[in-house]
């Protein structure tokens, strides 16, 4: 998978991609990530990316042709699956949209700032805009970071054990059942007798009945979808 994120803060988003899961799936060759910089594709001497807004209002506006010259760079060298604009305002991220998004093969990342956007940049380039909750932050790129990890840890190869990527939280429309490990028994604090049973299929049943159980007490809404 390649994924080609715009935004005008490269720094801020470059340290979750250089540790851990996505630092191995890098190193793995199992995801490329690059970065472009609007300010690299405006004319003004002074890398001027945003401007006042039309008809007034408080704040500024990233332009539409830094943006546009550097997508079109981009999909004039390969196909690109989805250009996902980063949003308070899209859709909301669930985890079927991480699965669908893992099996792309290129995906552009657009991070807004300030006000957001130009909305000629979403009406004529974006094809999936993403929220990852309802609330603002002070630009796309944390949500940006946040997506690129939804993705890329259910590449299949990235994990060590794929099937723990299957029993996370949302996979099955549920939220993940305890877990626990040694040791069994921390100044009486005990793990459940089922866990140490050996039964596979009563440990099953146990995990199934609590994910349903905490599902319903902390997340009903996940039961109506």
């Amino acid at each position: 998978m390649r994924i080609d994120i715009i935004t005008i803060f490269p720094d801020l988003i470059k340290s979750p991609f250089n540790n851990s899961i996505i630092k191995r799936a890098k190193e793995s060759n199992l995801v490329k990530i690059y970065f472009h910089n609007p300010r690299d594709y405006t004319n003004n001497k002074y890398k001027q990316v945003d401007d006042y807004p039309y008809g007034g209002g408080a704040g500024m506006v990233m332009m539409i042709e830094p943006i546009s010259k550097c997508i079109e760079k981009l999909i004039s060298k390969r196909q690109y699956d989805e250009i996902i604009y980063l949003s308070p305002d899209g859709n909301k991220l669930k985890q079927s949209t991480c699965n669908k998004l893992s099996t792309k093969k290129n995906l552009i990342l657009l991070c807004g700032h300030y006000k957001g956007v130009d909305q000629r940049i979403r009406d004529h380039y974006i094809t999936l805009e993403v929220s990852i909750g309802d609330f603002v932050l002070s630009g796309g790129e944390l949500a940006a970071a946040v997506l690129c990890d939804s993705i890329i840890r259910i590449i299949p190869g990235v994990l060590g054990d794929q099937s723990s990527a299957l029993s996370d939280s949302f996979q099955d429309g549920l939220l993940a059942p305890p877990i626990y490990t040694r040791p069994s028994d921390y100044n009486g604090l005990k793990v459940p007798d089922v866990l140490l049973s050996g039964n596979t299929s009563k440990i099953d049943q146990w995990r199934e009945e609590k994910s349903l159980e905490i599902t319903r007490n902390t997340r009903p809404d996940l039961l109506k979808d």
